[in-house]
C-alpha cells in the first residue's frame, strides 16, 4: 500500500516550523515531493476557511489555534491510518509537537521535526517585505506580522533539525534528506 518514503521503513511525520520567510514551506513542499506524501499546511486551510468561517482573524488566539492545530491533527491521524507519512508546514509550539509525537507514536509512525530560521535578520526581512503567495482566502504578511510571531513563539528545544535560510535551497534540502534518512 506505501509506495512512498524511498529508504524509509515505516511512515514519517515530518514538521517543518519556524517563522515566515524562513524557507519552511519550500521544504516542506520537496520534502512532500520527495516522500510522495501529502504537504498540509496551515495557512492553506486556514486560507480555504476563510469564506465559509468569515472573519478568522477576529477569533481570539485561543479559538484560532485550536481551529488550526485541530485541521492539522485531524489530516495527521487520517495519512497515519492510512500507513503513510506527511508532511506539516506551521508553526508549532512544544504542546503541539507532544501531541503529534503522541499520534505518531500511536500509528508507528516517527515524528521529525525542522525548524527552520534566517541567522541574518536583513535576509529574513527581504524574504518578507513584498513578497505575495497568493493563497486564497489568505493574508499576505509583512514584517510587523513576523516581529509579533516571533514574541509569540519561542524557539523550540528537544531534537529537532535546524535549516538556516542563509544557506541555498538545495543544500538545505540535502541536509533534510539526510536527516530522515538516518544519514
Amino acid at each position: 500500500m506505501r509506495a512512498e518514503r524511498p529508504g524509509l521503513e515505516r511512515p514519517v511525520v515530518v514538521v517543518f516550523t519556524g517563522l515566515p520567510g524562513t524557507g519552511k514551506s519550500t521544504m516542506a513542499d520537496r520534502t512532500a515531493v520527495h516522500l510522495g506524501a501529502p504537504a498540509f499546511s496551515g495557512d492553506w486551510l486556514m486560507g480555504a476557511l476563510q469564506p465559509a468561517a468569515g472573519q478568522l482573524a477576529q477569533l481570539d488566539r485561543e479559538t484560532y489555534s485550536r481551529v488550526y492545530y485541530g485541521l492539522l491533527g485531524s489530516l495527521l491521524t487520517r495519512q497515519l491510518l492510512l500507513g503513510q507519512s506527511a508532511v506539516l508546514d506551521c508553526l508549532v509550539t512544544e504542546a503541539v509537537v507532544a501531541a503529534w509525537r503522541s499520534t505518531a507514536a500511536r500509528h508507528g509512525a516517527d515524528l521529525r521535526v525542522i525548524e527552520c530560521v534566517c541567522s541574518d535578520l536583513t535576509v529574513h526581512r527581504s524574504r518578507v517585505v513584498g513578497r505575495v503567495r497568493g493563497i486564497p482566502g489568505w493574508h499576505e504578511i509583512d514584517w510587523a506580522h513576523v516581529e509579533r510571531m516571533r514574541a509569540e513563539f519561542p524557539a523550540l528545544g528537544g531534537e529537532r533539525l535546524t535549516l538556516d535560510a542563509v544557506l541555498p535551497v538545495d543544500r538545505n534540502f540535502g541536509t533534510v534528506s539526510d536527516y530522515l534518512h538516518g544519514q
